[in-house]
């Protein structure tokens, strides 16, 4: 019972005493003595609930006090704010951790001859010429973590992302990304503008394969919507291409629209200048995706490519340019990509993809023949996978994935082989928080 109510009580039942005193008095005579005993009864009475109410408060005040010892324990250390469930950073800012931990596995009948486990079609061996063949082969190093932030402003809201994982050289902590986002604009390094991954279809492979992209970059982005189903996307782009001595950054465009719910599209653009000491060229490419629900439970993509002078953005093609002793630029590397795959979602816990990926390169003599290994460089490629993917309990997420691919060389080997071979069974094994 508490205070207020025990105040609300016996004020009151004092009243009524006080009242019913005078009232017994002059409605039956009584002696002076019974009148003393009626007053002496209602002061212990008068008594006894004081001494009640001050235990009350005491008891009150004792709960109040275990209440706030118990919230201090509980709060987090240093730095954060427990608000809720939201936790909340120094600087004031809200956050929520995410990521997974992957542990990929391959059996490599023949492939290529680095120690990654990852797609490396371009440079499989040819045939009878050192092939890598019967390998196992096994990394955690896909592993990620991510931390999304939000900061509320008058201005509207501040946001920012921060995901890491490990496959920096030599199993070492690599940006994956890293940006903050206010309004239409994105500062920071995501995903390229122009080689997005979102029309890719399903693989297990972390690196995708012939025909996608998963290119991120550090660049500056604005986003202009024209209504809510139709978006245009510029960026400034630093594309780490090493061959090149950036002076300007890589300007890329993509226009995104959805015609329904279940239909959508990106048409993309990209130019940029190559530099030499000697010489410079423009580079430029452009890009289609789309990707279709044909049932609630089954999904078809597909993205194509077509660059010239470019070998940064596009994952598996040949250099984007060759030049001679002094430097000067003497010919590009012009190809076109597809990539394309159905991905079905048999029930809660069990879906999977079928794909294919190709990659042809121009026919261009001035090209080819600026090569002294013709080996290196690539007429075709091709990829072809099916996997399934079980998740027994939401948090985990166990797939199985077999790939063929091809690559068809320019040049031949001594022993006459143009043909370089992947074919390769992946597992992987994930659990997602």
């Amino acid at each position: 019972m508490n205070t207020q109510f025990l105040n609300f009580m016996l004020k009151p039942l004092a009243l009524a005493c006080a009242i019913a005193l005078p009232i017994v008095t002059h409605a039956a005579p009584a002696s002076e003595a019974e009148v003393e005993q009626l007053r002496a009864e209602i002061k212990a009475l008068k008594s006894m609930m004081q001494q009640y109410m001050q235990q009350q408060n005491s008891l009150s005040n004792n709960l109040a006090e275990v209440k706030a010892k118990s919230e201090t324990a509980a709060a987090p250390g240093p730095g954060l704010k427990a608000e809720g469930l939201s936790l909340k950073t120094k600087g004031g800012a809200e956050f929520s951790l995410y990521g997974n931990i992957r542990a990929d596995a391959l059996y490599q009948a023949e492939g290529g001859s680095l120690p990654r486990l990852y797609n490396q079609i371009s440079s499989v061996p040819l045939e009878g010429n050192g092939e890598s063949s019967d390998r196992l082969k096994s990394t955690l190093a896909a592993t990620r973590l991510g931390l999304d932030f939000k900061t509320p402003t008058q201005a509207g809201d501040v946001g920012g992302k921060l995901e890491v994982d490990f496959l920096g050289a030599n199993d070492g902590l690599r940006i994956r990304h890293a940006y903050l986002t206010y309004g239409d604009w994105l500062i920071g390094q995501t995903w390229s503008n122009f080689a997005v991954p979102d029309y890719m279809p399903e693989t297990i492979d972390a690196l995708g394969y012939v025909g996608g992209a998963v290119k991120r970059t550090p660049q500056v982005r604005y986003t202009y919507k024209f209504a809510p189903a139709t978006n245009l996307v510029l960026a400034a782009e630093d594309s780490k291409d090493d061959s090149s001595n950036m002076r300007l950054p890589a300007l890329t465009a993509r226009l995104n629209h959805k015609f329904s719910d279940t239909f959508a599209i990106s048409a993309r653009a990209m130019g940029s200048e190559k530099k030499t000491d000697a010489d410079t060229e423009t580079a430029w490419g452009v890009g289609l995706g789309a990707k279709l629900d044909l049932t609630d439970k089954t999904m078809v993509k597909a993205d194509y490519y077509h660059v010239k002078g470019d070998s940064s953005f596009v994952s598996w093609t040949n250099p984007g340019f060759v030049t001679n002793a002094n430097k000067d630029i003497i010919a590009s590397n012009e190809f076109d990509s597809i990539t394309l795959g159905i991905t079905q979602q048999f029930n809660s816990q069990w879906r999977g993809t079928l794909g294919y990926g190709y990659m042809k390169a121009d026919d261009n003599a001035g090209y080819i023949n600026a090569f002294a290994d013709k080996t290196k460089i690539n007429e075709n490629l091709w990829q072809a996978w099916a996997n399934v993917f079980y998740s027994p309990t939401k948090p985990i997420s166990l797939g199985l994935e077999y790939v063929y691919g091809e690559r068809e060389a320019f040049g031949a080997a001594p022993n006459g082989s143009t043909k370089g071979e992947d074919n390769r069974l992946n597992a992987v094994a994930m659990y997602n928080f």
